[in-house]
């Protein structure tokens, strides 16, 4: 410790064999204790449309520590962040209907955000952060991340076991020239892996099956129904990010502004919500839509300049707005973000350059998204022109869970469409 630190010596510390009779090493039943990481996968995937390669993607876990059992698993290409993290919450509430007692997480960024806090404030679960730089606290799911990769991801072709020795890494045998997997696919895969091979097989710290396991504890510790969850509108938009300060002002004849960008409703002309702070959020994956909460339940505002901004996603939108800034850096210094020019700058030619690979990405993103809803995604022969799927949103009215919001239809109004 003295010569390397702290971090050095950690590997030297002697382990805990013991623990007094009646201390639970992981809890005492399933759903008390889970564990949520991140890790980047070993392979190397490509687009579904293009066949270009986008890099590897990053794989979310939420674990069970009694059972050892993988509640919930979420793919994407984005860097950890708080859409990660509500999104592996939401397929558990979706597959198991109800959110763990504690969740232990380590002291990442996207595990402090605002979001995420609220959303296991809402549902009574209580959050534990992990001590830094000492990994055997979460050794429940950093062991998986290496099982995984061994089971599965280093069996597939593009996998990027041979760059750990760089210099034998040749044109023909560079993962990136090889990669044939895409997001949606390996999800798939990886879904099945999770929660059909690896839930029925023996664990060897159980000698039994995490499934078994799973199952064992519930029938000796309760089911508790009063903890279910359902998986409705209500619980989705819960799990969308919003403002800073969690509400916006409604501006008469313009709406609510989220992000640069004004949402509409026709309940905004009521002279009652008009100039009133009312509670939004807004979908990362959807920049065209928001959702407001007008006299005791969410209504689905549509932005200004619908069908330009509608089906781009939340980091399309910082891309676009870094470029825009750029380049008007030189001429204006009072240089102001809207609706417009977003929508202007998407349509331009420029735009292909700069957001082209993040749109990509946003694409592959919508099929893991389509099989977390249950929604079957059409062969990529049945798939309209790579063209096209650039440009036009997916509707969100395929999803047979999406419940209906009484409210009064929504319109095109004026300039908002």
């Amino acid at each position: 410790m003295k010569r390397q630190g702290r971090r050095a010596a950690y590997k030297h510390e002697p382990f805990y064999w013991e623990l007094e009779v009646n201390t639970p090493r992981h809890g005492q039943r399933p759903f008390e204790i889970c564990h949520i990481d991140h890790t980047q996968l070993d392979i190397e995937l490509v687009s579904s449309h293009t066949s270009v390669n986008l890099g590897r993607p990053w794989a979310t876990f939420l674990t069970d520590a009694y059972s050892r059992r993988i509640l919930a698993v979420y793919l994407c290409f984005d860097p950890p962040s708080y859409r990660s993290c509500m999104m592996v919450m939401r397929e558990c509430v979706r597959r198991h209907g109800r959110l763990p007692h504690t969740i232990v997480v380590d002291g990442a960024k996207e595990f402090m955000s605002v979001y995420f806090e609220r959303l296991l404030a809402a549902y009574s679960c209580t959050k534990k952060t992990r001590p830094a730089a000492k990994p055997r606290f979460g050794s429940v799911c950093e062991r998986l991340f290496g099982t995984a990769n061994t089971m599965l991801i280093h069996n597939l072709q593009g996998n990027t076991q041979i760059n750990k020795n760089s210099r034998a890494v040749t044109k023909s045998v560079n993962p990136r020239n090889l990669a044939i997997w895409t997001l949606g696919s390996l999800y798939q895969n990886l879904c099945d892996w999770a929660y059909e091979f690896y839930d029925n097989k023996e664990h060897p710290a159980l000698l039994k099956s995490p499934r078994a396991a799973f199952s064992d504890g519930l029938l000796q510790t309760g089911l508790r129904p009063h903890k279910l969850i359902p998986y409705d509108e209500t619980f989705r938009i819960l799990t969308l990010p919003t403002t800073s300060k969690g509400t916006a002002k409604v501006i008469p004849n313009q709406g609510v502004k989220i992000n640069h960008i004004y949402y509409w409703h026709n309940s905004f002309r009521n002279p009652e919500i008009e100039k009133t702070q009312v509670l939004v959020r807004y979908d990362p994956n959807d920049v065209g839509i928001a959702y407001a909460y007008i006299k005791g339940q969410w209504v689905n505002c549509i932005s200004q300049h619908y069908s330009s901004l509608a089906g781009h996603s939340e980091r399309e939108m910082i891309a676009a707005s870094v470029q825009l800034r750029q380049q008007h850096k030189n001429h204006s210094k009072q240089f102001t973000i809207t609706a417009k020019a977003l929508a202007e700058f998407l349509a331009s030619t420029e735009a292909q350059e700069v957001i082209l690979e993040q749109r990509l990405r946003d694409v592959e993103a919508k099929e893991v998204l389509a099989i977390i809803d249950g929604v079957k995604m059409k062969r990529p022969e049945e798939q309209p022109p790579a063209s096209e799927c650039l440009s036009l949103p997916i509707s969100r009215e395929t999803s047979p869970n999406r419940d209906e919001i009484d409210s009064e239809e929504i319109e095109p109004y004026e300039e908002f469409w």
